[in-house]
């Protein structure tokens, strides 16, 4: 009787060999791997960009030294959709309490989207600059213009300056 109890506890103890799970063989099919390199970048101005080289279209921001430096945000003035901008060209003004500032095309191309929900939400940029507070998103037409911008790096020796 003994012998019989052991032999069902082995049973128990281990699994089937039926549901050893066993390694596979060569997959029938080669995933392939999509790479997409997201650059952000900075303006002298204070501006930022998002750059995704998958859709070649970049996010427009401000930084958070900008906002801080303006104060609470009151009125935003962002570009029309399909507008055609120059790097450098003025694309809009923010207001603040404390000053009014004018925003630059960090990048060359057609403005794409903007951020709707800052006509009635202005601050916004306040409370989430470069990422629910974004301005605009323009198309690039010429993506090489991201490395005349500064690095994350650059752009914070330029702010401690």
């Amino acid at each position: 009787m003994q012998s019989i109890l052991r032999t069902a506890a082995l049973r128990v103890a281990r699994p089937s060999r039926a549901f050893v799970a066993r390694p596979s063989a060569v997959p029938l099919y080669r995933s392939t791997q999509i790479r997409t390199l997201v650059t952000k970048r900075y303006t002298t101005d204070h501006e930022a960009v998002v750059f995704d080289d998958a859709t070649g279209v970049g996010i427009v921001s401000i930084t958070d030294y900008a906002q801080s430096s303006l104060g609470d945000v009151v009125f935003v003035e962002l570009p029309s959709l399909g507008t055609e901008v120059g790097q450098g060209d003025q694309i809009g003004a923010v207001e603040s309490v404390k000053a009014a500032s004018d925003i630059y095309a960090p990048v060359s191309g057609s403005v794409e989207e903007i951020n709707e929900t800052l006509s009635t939400e202005p601050g916004l940029l306040n409370k989430s600059p470069e990422e629910k507070g974004w301005l605009c998103k323009i198309k690039l037409s010429n993506p090489a213009e991201l490395e005349e911008l500064l690095t994350e790096e650059a752009y914070k020796a330029h702010c401690e300056a």
